[in-house]
């Protein structure tokens, strides 16, 4: 199976676990997720418009932005995303399963980052301020979780100051954090790891390595045992990017000699300008 079904086949499981969140713990209550969902929650709340629809919409400039600076892989995924949640949400019946508000979010809130974070585990995005967290986190080594988890903090704030309605606006911001957490346990692409390559196709596992937007150093060593002089290859990755790194060297060198460490942290420039 290509990978790219493999991946739209994902994102849709992904968002179908976000329309149950939506409609099965968070509208019924009349709480609010974040970002666009939020906004088209708010709107629907207050007018006959339809959520699904008002989602799909909404999200169409973003979709448009992050088309030329994210690129058409992760739109095009984005794009399967939104619009697989927004016929989700009009498909699934509008059903309190926990009448509780705060079970409500909590369990709202883990659906909703069980969805997004296997949107962006398999390179894609479930659109709204998503498309925005990754331009942000792009350049800057922050957990997604907790940057969209502050983004649209701020709107539930700005929405419960504006309709005076402090209450649902702080058991909103329950399911933010929880979507957040969860998102950044899914999504670990701020984690980082050390590899140490030891290899006899120096020069071919170079080329590709290089081709990925990390930093590599070149090493010589000698083996203590053989007396013989290879080259050893330093890269510093995420966790996230770890299996294609993998695919890499299985496919230049499988003979190669890889130990991988966990890094407490990085000082310096990550990405490789």
């Amino acid at each position: 199976m290509p990978k790219i079904i493999w991946h739209s086949l994902v994102i849709i499981l992904g968002a179908a676990a976000i329309a149950c969140g939506f409609n099965w713990f968070l509208v019924p209550h009349q709480l609010l997720s974040g970002g666009v969902s939020g906004i088209s929650m708010l709107l629907g709340y207050f007018t006959n418009l339809n959520l699904s629809i008002m989602y799909f919409v909404l999200n169409i400039p973003l979709l448009i932005a992050g088309w030329f600076i994210l690129g058409r892989r992760f739109i095009i995924l984005s794009i399967v995303s939104v619009a697989a949640t927004s016929w989700f949400i009009g498909l699934l019946p509008v059903s309190a399963v926990a009448t509780d508000p705060i079970l409500s979010c909590v369990f709202g809130g883990v659906l909703v980052g069980i969805g997004t974070g296997v949107s962006f585990r398999v390179g894609g995005s479930t659109g709204g301020l998503d498309i925005v967290g990754s331009i942000f986190t792009r350049n800057r080594d922050f957990p997604i979780g907790t940057v969209m988890a502050g983004m649209n903090g701020a709107i539930i704030l700005l929405a419960g100051y504006l309709n005076n309605n402090w209450n649902t606006a702080l058991a909103s911001m329950v399911s933010i954090y929880v979507t957040g957490k969860v998102l950044d346990l899914i999504h670990i692409s701020h984690v980082k790891v050390t590899l140490y390559i030891i290899t006899n196709e120096t020069e071919a596992m170079l080329k590709k390595l290089l081709t990925r937007p990390r930093g590599v150093t070149k090493i010589k060593t000698q083996g203590a045992y053989t007396d013989i002089e290879k080259d050893m290859l330093m890269t510093v990755t995420t966790r996230y990017e770890l299996v294609e790194i993998k695919r890499i060297i299985k496919e230049t060198d499988p003979k190669a000699f890889v130990n991988i460490v966990e890094t407490v942290g990085v000082m310096g420039s990550f990405r490789r300008s």
